[in-house]
């Protein structure tokens, strides 16, 4: 980047207004331009200057738009600051002596915007020569790959020939999972939004079967025809009424991980569904545990290791849906709330690359 190049116009999505309940607006969400120097003398040592690439759209971010003392993360998103997101960036200049200028960087908290200045510490260096796409660091390597395996392999731990059962089977988290599932030789079953997304998992996925959960609105007489012999571990994305219906159909020392709600999400806690059968947990001795991810960074070297190695020898693939240019940002993040979404979200700041 030239002399020329030492000002620029950045545009950045900020919080306007918390979102208490309900899918968040352009009333909350908004794309501002600000001016930011780039120039080496207006980096901080130990910073970085980055231009965002690509950013990681997760349901937690919508948790952190609430301004509610019982919001699901107490780190909320304060009024006027930039929605910060897992995601990828070149650096552009360093102020680093372990980055230089053209690294293709990874940081837990990176700025949805044009260009940002950040601090290095919480960076890490990307290998591009390894043959994995940039997107897929941020879906099988990212947050949901790493939530499918610390659910599946870490919480789960199903034996061979164990039922999992699996919502939101074909969301980024399911979508590994299932896969992660398959391959310590369970039988992995989902439910879904579509009958497109069942046909899907099965498919592309692996999944023995699965069911679209608008049709099959018996969640209970559903579970009894798929799970005959009972469900050994249930990976919770949705909460609610399939987390009530499930814990009718768990097996003895059924283990149930709790990734996330996302039934429950966009309302107020005195608005979610309770269950009403947590007793059945008692009988049947099940460890049902809600997990952040935050809690498991000590084994996420061990978590790559073994990702990389199945994606190399073709065990496990991604599927990745990409909304191009930083004004998709709002919609992409809706997308998460609709059953029309396929695969983890992506958003790819600029349109073409």
């Amino acid at each position: 980047m030239g002399e020329k190049c030492d000002e620029v116009e950045s545009r950045e999505w900020y919080l306007a207004s918390y979102a208490p309940e309900g899918v968040p607006t352009s009333d909350h969400l908004k794309l501002r331009t600000i001016r930011l120097s780039l120039a080496a003398d207006s980096i901080p040592d130990g910073h970085l200057a980055v231009e965002p690439l690509f950013v990681s759209i997760d349901p937690y971010l919508r948790s952190r738009m609430t301004g509610l003392l019982h919001g699901l993360y107490s780190d909320q998103y304060q009024l006027d600051e930039v929605i910060t997101a897992f995601g990828i960036g070149k650096v552009i200049r360093s102020k680093d002596s372990d980055f230089e200028e053209g690294d293709i960087m990874f940081h837990p908290y990176l700025p949805v915007a044009e260009y940002c200045v950040l601090a290095s510490h919480m960076s890490k260096k990307i290998d591009t020569n390894n043959g994995i796409s940039l997107p897929d660091f941020l879906s099988s390597l990212g947050v949901p790959g790493f939530a499918a395996w610390v659910a599946i392999e870490v919480l789960g731990d199903p034996k061979p020939g164990s039922n999992v059962f699996i919502s939101a089977a074909a969301g980024g988290v399911g979508i590994i999972a299932g896969q992660l599932a398959r391959l310590r030789g369970c039988r992995v079953i989902g439910s879904t939004g579509s009958d497109d997304k069942v046909k899907l998992i099965k498919e592309e996925f692996g999944y023995d079967d699965g069911f679209n959960y608008h049709k099959e609105t018996d969640f209970d007489a559903a579970l009894s025809r798929y799970f005959p012999n009972g469900i050994d571990v249930y990976l919770d994305n949705v909460g609610g009424r399939m987390l009530e219906a499930v814990l009718n159909h768990v097996n003895k020392h059924a283990r149930i991980p709790l990734c996330g709600m996302i039934s429950e999400y966009n309302k107020v806690w005195r608005e979610r569904e309770g269950v009403r059968n947590l007793l059945n947990m008692v009988g049947k001795e099940v460890r049902m545990e809600g997990f952040m991810l935050g809690s498991y960074l000590h084994r996420f070297g061990e978590f790559t290791e073994a990702m990389e190695g199945y994606m190399k020898q073709g065990k496990l693939k991604p599927k990745n849906n990409i909304y191009l240019g930083i004004h998709t940002f709002l919609d992409s993040l809706a997308s998460l709330f609709t059953s029309s979404n396929h695969g983890k979200v992506i958003l790819q700041v600029q349109p073409s690359m």
